[in-house]
């Protein structure tokens, strides 16, 4: 049977007793479960104390680079503002809607501090969704950027019962932080100073759900903090198995100072979010954002021109830089980490990607995680991702793992059924969803991932074709939401959306309709119909349009691996 037992602190390195990370059991939310001992508590004592970092900068966009002394200085104003001008307060949202701009992680950390909750919303959502989400989440302020902020009051007379106040960032954001400066001595920013408690919500971080609908997924103080803590273990960990497998790490090599993250994935993703504006701020590295749409030329400049040392190639960024690096010309040999995921990274192009960036060829990484599961749950890397390219990797430290059948029952090793995982990092639940909650999250507090996997030899692999989601450049895309909008149209008799590979996106949104013959209508006419209701990524770019009714099963089932297997050949 898969162990879903923790492993013995005393067996992992650097976790026993008077360790830095040493490892011990609480009670969480009403769970007894492992958790580090020297942890923070709160994300307003992280942001406190990123006052150590002084003059390094920490956040760079385009021409305007922000020292962490000022970020802090910023970060206090605007949070005097937001409670004694707009009266956010403990555990109401302030929603952030904008763009890749040092406005978004100003606004998130003054947020965080007050004890109010972050609720982070898709720039890519089409007008009903995001009516959808302002609705749901009932924000006392609305961040955004002029483009998106045109819209949000364009949707708030359709979005029943929503009243809230808007800052626009750029010169209105910029003017609050000034007044909210006034209001304190400039060289001592204060933060509020009401109790956070562990387990208060702190980041409502929307994602795609399978019945048509966003959900929330609500994130702790604790599960955000419990991730940093995880991921810095995990690295030294990482560390110490590269030296005693005589590996040389050009990162290792690098001479010490700043890390330098470069940022082209949007913040309002778990891993632009908890990846880079929290974890480098802990350690006190430098986030460099790209706004605006991917260009691999444009990556490989700011490489160049930054100095970057790291960099997460997400989905098909990856192959679509490496593609172009060797002809550019550039200097990439600053970059010495490399992160990938969000889709499958296949053998192929992990090698690639290796060709292109030598000097970060030894620490390419991947990890698993989930907006549900806030922490990562696995992670490979290095010789380890070199010997074993098709798994996600072990099971991090105080993290549970458990593969189960259609019974709830663990499965043996090399046994493919539901990946669940148990940790003190998961969400709380759904935001005002307890039924959705209560279909994921588990007694005990097992959260079912929802993917199909197995575990061999203490690694976990994952069969991501035997899961409903379509990943399109790290995006979840559920079929059933695609559906629910074709389904909608008049001339759609039935429909059924599946994945299929790109070499490019990893996969593609692939739609199989059956139209009424009368109706005369289209693939343009369908796209143009998805694409107004629903966000770009989410449309399907394949379209097989056909007369015979789709294969169902005896109980009426779409079989939708019929299908795939039509259109992939496997």
């Amino acid at each position: 049977m898969t162990d879903a037992a923790p492993t013995s602190a005393a067996t992992l390195p650097l976790a026993g007793p008077g360790e830095p990370f040493e490892i011990v059991e609480e009670d969480v939310l009403g769970e007894r479960m492992d958790v580090y001992r020297n942890r923070p508590r709160s994300l307003r004592e992280v942001l406190a104390s990123s006052a150590a970092h002084g003059d390094a900068l920490y956040v760079v966009c385009g021409d305007e680079r922000v020292t962490y002394a000022d970020h802090l200085q910023r970060v206090a104003a605007f949070a005097r503002v937001l409670r004694d001008e707009y009266g956010v307060g403990r555990g109401d949202r302030v929603a952030i809607l904008a763009a890749n701009c040092p406005e978004w992680i100003v606004a998130f950390w003054a947020t965080v501090s007050l004890g109010a909750i972050c609720a982070s919303m898709n720039a890519w959502w089409a007008d009903p969704e995001l009516e959808y989400a302002l609705a749901h989440s009932e924000p006392v302020v609305v961040v955004a950027d002029a483009d998106r902020l045109a819209r949000v009051r364009a949707v708030v007379p359709d979005a029943a019962g929503v009243s809230f106040r808007t800052i626009e960032t750029g010169a209105e954001f910029a003017a609050l932080v000034e007044r909210g400066r006034g209001a304190a001595p400039p060289d001592t920013p204060t933060l509020p100073a009401d109790d956070i408690a562990e387990d208060d919500p702190a980041v409502l971080l929307y994602t795609s759900g399978t019945t048509g609908r966003s959900k929330g997924a609500l994130a702790s103080h604790r599960s955000i903090c419990g991730m940093i803590t995880s991921s810095h273990h995990s690295g030294a960990v990482a560390m110490l198995a590269a030296a005693a497998s005589g590996v040389t790490d050009p990162a290792a090599a690098r001479p010490a100072g700043q890390s330098v993250a470069l940022v082209t994935v949007p913040l309002f993703h778990a891993s632009g979010l908890y990846g880079f504006v929290v974890l480098q701020l802990v350690s006190g590295g430098r986030v460099v954002l790209r706004p605006g749409r991917f260009d691999p030329d444009d990556v490989l400049h700011l490489i160049e021109e930054e100095h970057v040392t790291m960099w997460s190639a997400l989905g098909s960024m990856g192959p679509r830089v490496a593609e172009r690096a060797l002809a550019s010309g550039r200097d990439t040999s600053s970059l010495t980490v490399l992160a990938v995921g969000g889709a499958p990274v296949s053998p192929a192009q992990q090698e690639i990607l290796r060709a292109a960036f030598p000097h970060a060829q030894n620490s390419v990484s991947m990890g698993y995680a989930s907006s549900e599961s806030i922490g990562t749950i696995t992670r490979t890397g290095g010789a380890e991702m070199r010997e074993h390219p098709t798994s996600a990797g072990r099971v991090l430290p105080t993290v549970q793992l458990e593969i189960r059948g259609p019974d709830d029952a663990p499965l043996p090793d090399g046994v493919e059924g539901e990946i669940h995982v148990r940790s003190p990092y998961l969400m709380l639940g759904y935001w005002r969803d307890q039924a959705a909650t209560d279909e994921v999250i588990k007694p005990g507090r097992w959260l079912a991932m929802g993917d199909v996997g197995s575990m061999r030899e203490g690694r976990l692999f994952i069969n991501s074709r035997a899961r409903d989601m379509i990943l399109v450049n790290a995006e979840n895309v559920f079929p059933t939401e695609v559906e629910f909008r074709l389904d909608d149209h008049p001339a759609v008799r039935e429909c059924a959306v599946v994945g299929v590979d790109d070499i490019m996106t990893g996969q593609a949104v692939c739609a199989v309709v059956v139209l009424d013959a009368a109706a005369g209508i289209t693939v343009d006419e369908l796209r143009a119909w998805c694409r107004e209701g629903m966000a770009g990524y989410k449309v399907p770019t394949q379209w097989v349009l056909r007369e015979e009714a789709l294969p169902r099963n005896p109980s009426g089932k779409v079989l939708k691996r019929e299908l795939i297997q039509e259109f992939s050949g496997d």
